[in-house]
């Protein structure tokens, strides 16, 4: 089937001259999740992974992915003549290399591209690429689309309104915010394409995008008005007045490349070129002064407010009541029923619908028992469907969407016997975590400044991880935000500073441990950065945790943690059992007791 699809996508560039046609993963708006009617690049490979750049010739099909994917695409790719790419690794070309040796080596130079889901600085760096050659971009096709014959339509979803209870601050009081910001910049307008930060700054989420609550949709912020770029029917009557009384006029959705042609010139608009998709951009007039720097709504809606932080609070508690109940009822009956890795994810999904104000899970489930957790971002279907027995580990990295905002959590759980080399893996991941966790640091430090706490019980063994070790979460948003993350080297075409570290950010810390064919091993909580003490030598800062669900002790070596290391985890499960208790059967508080018990040194 994809070999067919590749043959008809062919058909249509050498009808229209293409040379290379390349076909990523995003929306019109560079979202990282997307709604069916946008997974063009899932149509054309197969591959199923939430990143990922697929590039054909008439001779040859390549799929880009990073170290997340390496195994999944490796197995999703089999027989379609795909070849895998496996980006930042010694001797794989990026995108832009690979395209910019083929002009220069042959005849070909015509690059096409569906310019909706391409950024600015994307879209650019192709155009430079044919422009040395003479050669041109095409970015006005969907090739995907003309022999995509049963696509799916655009998501059509209804929008709610985000209260003050839970956003913590009013719509007029963000939009003001960004106006300021503006005006640092000297821009008259502001255009927003990310869904995140539209809803942010609207208190808006709607159900437009796989595992976000969030609506498709563009806005235009002047200094007097908001131009929001929507399709009308998913806006209430009571929405649409409240949008009315905070002068935000309600456009239809795909006017949006019109209003572009707009601008008049003396005006400056400000534009994120890592967000604009080229289409847009291409729609600006060229005496138009565009300011292209990063947006200003990322910083602001990164940086919860103390409202947010409490829900978060919330929200975390009733996660972890959840996720220790699905631990507890795993451990008990695994072996005695039958139980898959599918059956395992709808059981933590009932688990956290028993909780007030839950919507929806925060992004794609992995359960993934045995060898399939060495593959990071693993998703059972019913083709690879493990039934779970009561040996070896299944790790669980699942989220949840509640109205008090957005969790992520991973736990490795013990299902039966281990093997030696499991049991060291394992504590030497929980060591990072830990270790991470405690960090103490000045304001000014970024992730990357951090990210060797986490790693260094790896590096001591000569292991590591092909993924970052944090990222920012979104409140009711993208569970992947930036800019907050854990990182030790910068990725491949960063062209902009990393933000520092600020209070108020919410951040993961999820370090793994990934052996292909036997199994994987990843622990995960969030953080929330706080302030400690400030004095002469500037403002300390040190992290709060906010997810608690027991670590399972049938997998952790005490004798290969530091004393430091067995007393964070001490505390840590002693905060655990004081905050779940409550809210547990007398049979699970017995379990818990005992799951949560002090870890002492083995001589």
């Amino acid at each position: 089937m994809i070999r067919e699809r590749i043959a008809l996508l062919r058909q249509e560039m050498k009808s229209q001259g293409i040379d290379f046609y390349i076909v990523p993963t995003a929306d019109f708006h560079q979202s990282e999740y997307v709604g069916d009617y946008f997974k063009c690049r899932e149509y054309m490979t197969g591959f199923t992974g939430s990143a990922g750049t697929a590039l054909f010739t008439q001779k040859e099909a390549y799929l880009w992915t990073d170290g997340r994917y390496f195994i999944q695409a490796e197995k999703q790719l089999e027989g379609t003549g795909i070849l895998l790419q496996k980006s930042g690794e010694s001797g794989v070309p990026t995108i832009e290399k690979y395209l910019e040796a083929e002009v220069q080596a042959s005849d070909l130079d015509t690059i096409g591209f569906d310019g909706r889901t391409v950024s600015i600085t994307v879209g650019k760096r192709y155009a430079e690429i044919v422009e040395k050659a003479d050669g041109s971009v095409r970015s006005d096709i969907d090739l995907v689309g003309e022999i995509w014959t049963d696509r799916t339509e655009m998501s059509c979803e209804p929008v709610f309104s985000l209260d003050i209870k839970y956003a913590g601050e009013e719509m007029s009081s963000k939009v003001s915010r960004l106006r300021r910001k503006m005006q640092e910049r000297e821009a008259d307008y502001c255009v927003l394409t990310g869904l995140d930060d539209i809803g942010w700054l609207l208190n808006l989420r709607g159900n437009d995008v796989e595992y976000c609550p969030l609506l498709l949709s563009y806005a235009v912020v002047g200094m007097d008005g908001v131009e929001l770029y929507a399709d009308e029917q998913k806006f209430s009557s009571e929405i649409k007045e409240i949008l009315h009384k905070n002068k935000v006029e309600l456009y239809p959705y795909n006017d949006i490349y019109g209003r572009m042609k707009m601008f008049k010139s003396g005006e400056t608009v400000l534009l994120d070129p890592d967000q604009m998709n080229y289409a847009l951009y291409c729609n600006l007039p060229e005496y138009v002064k565009k300011e292209e720097q990063v947006n200003p709504v990322i910083l602001m809606k990164a940086v919860k407010n103390e409202t947010e932080i409490a829900n978060i609070r919330k929200a975390h508690l009733k996660d972890g009541i959840a996720c220790t109940k699905f631990m507890y009822w795993l451990k008990q009956n695994v072996g005695k029923i039958k139980i898959t890795e599918i059956s395992a994810s709808e059981k933590l999904e009932s688990l956290r619908l028993e909780q007030e104000h839950f919507i929806g899970p925060s992004f794609e489930p992995i359960c993934a028992y045995k060898e399939h957790a060495a593959i990071v971002h693993y998703s059972a279907v019913p083709e690879t469907d493990a039934e779970l027995k009561a040996e070896g580990m299944i790790l669980c990295d699942t989220g949840g969407h509640y109205h008090e905002g957005s969790t992520d959590i991973t736990r490795t759980i013990v299902l039966g016997e281990l093997t030696e080399k499991e049991k060291v893996h394992f504590t030497t991941v929980l060591c990072g975590m830990l270790n991470l966790a405690d960090a103490r640091f000045l304001y000014g430090c970024t992730g990357m400044s951090l990210d060797y706490a986490a790693r260094e019980p790896f590096w001591r063994h000569n292991l590591n991880f092909n993924h970052g070790t944090g990222h920012g979460v979104g409140y009711l948003g993208s569970i992947h935000e930036p800019p907050a993350r854990f990182f030790w080297r910068m990725p491949a075409g960063t062209t902009h500073a990393i933000p520092v570290l600020e209070p108020g950010m919410v951040i993961t810390d999820e370090p793994g441990i990934y052996i292909e064919n036997s199994h994987g091993v990843r622990t995960e909580n969030e953080l929330l950065v706080t302030k400690g003490e400030a004095n002469e030598y500037g403002q300390f800062l040190h992290f709060e945790t906010l997810t608690f669900v027991p670590i399972d002790l049938d997998a952790v070596k005490p004798e290969l943690m530091t004393e430091q290391e067995r007393k964070l985890l001490n505390q840590y499960h002693k905060q655990v059992r004081e905050k779940l208790t409550p809210y547990l059967t007398e049979e699970e508080k017995e379990w818990l007791n005992i799951y949560t018990r002090e870890l002492v040194p083995v001589s």
